[in-house]
């Protein structure tokens, strides 16, 4: 097993910008000695400056010693030349994502730095390999990408091109973790963990509005107050700005040559065109300014409560689908009668509710539209999957178009009545949340199946680099591998594209049996 680095050690940053500086002040903080080198040597000064300011604040609010923050201060130096910071142990590169640009610099920095210095790169979309490619040494050479803000973001995927040695990036590793960092492995492929996993969260988004799902802010208090996510897509996308998250989609996707999995939003690519790029502009899928009204959500109107309620299962009976949606009505009050599913049209179907002749079913991909005719069964409602039954605050629901106005009416009261938000979401196949989430565990399974990481770094990587509020494959587990199979399997057919493909790996699973953990 791989050691860290010793306390006391010397770390070179090179790049003294927001990253540079932010793993500067982590490094120095957990005991090493760190040098901080930039072209301009006035930007190097002003970053200690900074950090110094950043470690007196941390001490007023008690959350670091007076005494820690001095001797953290004392080990920050500044380095006017490259040749300084030969006899560091790491050298960790942050600066301009340019290949050509960080090759230079390692070329530059074998000329410095002993054999058994390792060297590290910031990088958050460049190729690992392609960077070592031209080095004498490329086996020490290691990704080493932090999340910004530095100081906040716990994780660092730890990425290994082709050449890096096992020692070196286990090595940097156990380093990471004496950080106070969560660490995790990554094979050097397009957008490692963090960037590649992620695009579904965007892109589903994106169709979604594309398809008049509902308006972004809908969309947005969905995938927040029923999915759990901190933000909602279209205000990330904001927040990140339309420019750079639609170019690093563009990245993946043409390093992945063309995968459709992966494809760019036009729409996205207009709000690029016109300007609209987020909160740096003013204006993205929402105004910015002092004068800007936030949107609201869609809310459907208040509508009374049913008398009863009923779940098609076998009295006695417990179903992953259904009972945490159970447990939330009887706490509200109602008593939910058990009975066995009725025979003949919809005998095929998964347990659902039944409330005032309207059936209720959590979506599996499929229209409300279409699982009514399937049926034979008109009064057809869906509802959208929730990470935490108990704790949500809302619920999406979608109804068929033959489904009466009386029977979701019935439907929507009971919700309302169990304490929920409810909104509406156009009949659109695998509705907001469920449909996400399903297409976030398919592109984490595709990379635990293609050996870029295990099933724990994924999960890891997604909830500490992006606060998910569950790993994706957590969440497969959670809903069920064979539900999450069964709603890509529905997407694909509905929209006869690759786009949807499911993942070997999700197939192999359902065929043995077999969860991600545990």
């Amino acid at each position: 097993m791989a050691t860290a680095l010793e306390k006391g050690s010397v770390v070179a940053v090179i790049g003294s910008g927001a990253m540079g500086a932010g793993i500067a002040q982590v490094v120095a903080a957990a005991g090493y000695e760190v040098k901080l080198f930039d072209t301009r040597p006035e930007a190097v000064q002003k970053a200690i400056l900074d950090i110094g300011k950043v470690y007196a604040k941390l001490v007023e609010k008690g959350r670091m010693g007076g005494a820690d923050a001095q001797a953290a201060n004392a080990r920050l130096h500044c380095v006017a030349d490259l040749h300084e910071v030969a006899g560091c142990a790491l050298v960790i590169e942050a600066i301009v994502e340019n290949l050509d640009v960080k090759r230079m610099l390692f070329a530059d920095l074998e000329n410095v730095v002993s054999d058994d210095c390792i060297l590290a790169t910031n990088t958050s979309s460049i190729s690992v390999t392609a960077i070592g490619a031209k080095l004498r040494r490329p086996e020490r050479l290691v990704g080493m990408h932090f999340f910004n803000p530095v100081p906040l973001m716990a994780l660092v995927e730890v990425i290994s091109g082709l050449a890096t040695s096992p020692v070196v990036a286990g090595t940097v590793f156990a380093t990471a973790a004496a950080w106070g960092k969560n660490p995790v492995h990554a094979k050097s492929t397009p957008g490692f963990i963090v960037n590649r996993v992620a695009r579904p969260f965007y892109a589903e988004a994106l169709r979604l509005l594309s398809e008049q799902a509902a308006d972004p802010a809908t969309l947005d208090a969905v995938l927040r107050d029923a999915g759990g996510f901190r933000m909602g897509p279209f205000e990330l996308m904001d927040l990140i700005g339309h420019d750079v998250n639609f170019s690093v989609t563009q990245s993946v996707f043409n390093a992945y040559f063309g995968d459709p999995r992966f494809m760019p939003s036009v729409l996205q690519q207009e709000m690029v065109n016109a300007g609209f790029l987020g909160r740096k502009s003013g204006r993205g899928f929402y105004q910015y300014g002092d004068e800007a009204v936030k949107a609201a959500a869609s809310l459907e109107a208040p509508q009374p409560k049913p008398e009863a309620v009923g779940v098609s299962i076998e009295p006695g009976v417990k179903n992953a689908v259904t009972e945490p949606v159970e447990q939330r009505l009887r706490a509200a009050g109602f008593s939910v009668a058990h009975r066995k599913p009725l025979p003949g049209a919809g005998q095929h179907e998964a347990p659902g509710f039944h409330c005032n002749g309207a059936a209720v079913f959590l979506t599996d991909g499929r229209t409300a539209t279409e699982r009514a005719n399937a049926n034979n069964h008109p009064d057809t409602v869906l509802y959208d999957l929730q990470c935490d039954p108990a704790g949500a605050t809302r619920i999406a629901l979608a109804r068929s178009d033959q489904c009466s106005d009386a029977a979701y009416g019935a439907v929507v009261g009971l919700f309302q009545a169990a304490g929920l938000h409810v909104t509406r979401l156009d009949d659109v196949p695998g509705m907001a949340v469920m449909r996400t989430v399903a297409m976030l565990a398919n592109e984490a399974a595709d990379a635990v199946n293609q050996g870029v990481c295990s099933a724990a770094a994924v999960d890891i990587a997604m909830q500490k680099g992006v606060n998910y509020p569950r790993g994706p494959l957590a969440w497969a587990d959670s809903v069920g591998i064979a539900h999450v199979v069964t709603v890509l399997s529905n997407l694909a057919a509905t929209y006869g594209e690759e786009r949807y493909r499911v993942s070997p790996l999700l197939r192999r699973k359902l065929a043995n049996g077999t969860r991600f953990h545990g």
